[in-house]
């Protein structure tokens, strides 16, 4: 598995980040991510083909623990409202389902939580895991209806938000393809 030193950091501290890079155009890896089924409280798992003619973009974050991460995460909700029809948002964390769902009852997020809690194998193939937090490296991909990758930001700084405005161009071009 590749390692990348030097591309993630926070203040002065270099993170190790396993995996490659991904690329706008290649197809986007599946992937098998757990949420909590609020109907029945069952921990559920998905995958890419899920969501399957949509155009999804994924924010990354630390954890839901990080005001950061948490801002973002306000922040992306309030974007939703300006989602093409047949377009989603997820925040992905290492956060347990659980929590995910705690936190999105009492920040009143509706826009799915997905957890890579159960491995790290998501943050590989994305080319996101930091190996010395054992968290994933913030991030957005945005997907197309044909699972390819149409938008990549790999957050350097642990502590800078992402590019909205530029992640949701690319939602809305993808959405009109």
């Amino acid at each position: 598995m590749e390692e990348r030193i030097g591309e993630a950091f926070a203040g002065n501290e270099l993170l190790t980040i396993i995996g490659k890079r991904l690329q706008p155009g290649k197809a986007a890896p599946d992937f098998s991510l757990d949420y909590l089924d609020l109907v029945d409280l069952a921990v559920r798992t998905v995958g890419l083909a899920d969501s399957a003619g949509m155009v999804r973009l994924l924010s990354v974050v630390n954890s839901l623990n990080n005001p950061l991460c948490q801002r973002v995460t306000h922040q992306w909700e309030d974007l939703s409202a300006d989602l093409p029809v047949h377009a989603c948002i997820s925040t992905i964390s290492v956060d347990p389902p659980q929590m995910q769902a705690s936190f999105q009852e009492s920040a009143g997020v509706l826009h799915q939580a997905l957890s890579t809690s159960r491995s790290a194998q998501f943050g590989q193939d994305y080319g996101i895991w930091l190996a010395e937090w054992r968290q994933l490296a913030r991030a957005v991909f945005v997907i197309d209806r044909r699972d390819c990758i149409v938008y990549a930001e790999y957050i350097a700084d642990q502590q800078r938000e992402p590019e909205y405005d530029a992640a949701m161009e690319a939602v809305h071009q993808a959405a009109m393809e």
